[in-house]
């Protein structure tokens, strides 16, 4: 039983997981880079953006991380971030993040939707509702 727990949430030296090469969500881990981002999708105000706020100590942040790169492959239309509230924590303040996961869904450069939670079926729901027709 403790191996199969540990495999959901991890063991206390184990490392971070590496990032997945093929993965169609960007990661941003300093600020310019996230501010550049942010600057070119402003040119594209009819882009969804969603972003999971999330932490690598965070549980249910481990348990929804297959599921988000999964709706990234599945909506290619939208873009999709991943941002570490330790690593960008102005970013995570701006955007008035207080729990884990938070996903912030942004059109026009302004939140159109939030879903705070392990909520699958809601943050599947929600992008769907607001990608381009």
């Amino acid at each position: 039983m403790g191996s199969f727990l540990s495999s959901w949430f991890g063991s206390g030296d184990a490392l971070p997981p590496q990032p997945d090469a093929q993965s169609p969500v960007l990661s941003f881990h300093d600020m310019p880079s996230w501010n550049a981002h942010w600057n070119s999708h402003q040119s594209h105000p009819d882009q969804l953006m969603v972003v999971d706020f999330s932490a690598k100590w965070c549980g249910p942040c481990r348990f929804m991380e297959p599921v988000f790169k999964g709706l990234a492959a599945k909506y290619s239309n939208a873009v999709f971030v991943k941002i570490d509230v330790d690593e960008l924590r102005e970013a995570a303040a701006k955007w008035r993040v207080e729990a884990m996961p938070t996903f912030v869904l942004i059109k026009g450069g302004q939140e159109v939707e939030r879903i705070v939670g392990a909520a699958k079926a809601d943050l599947e729901r929600k992008i769907q509702l607001h990608l381009p027709s």
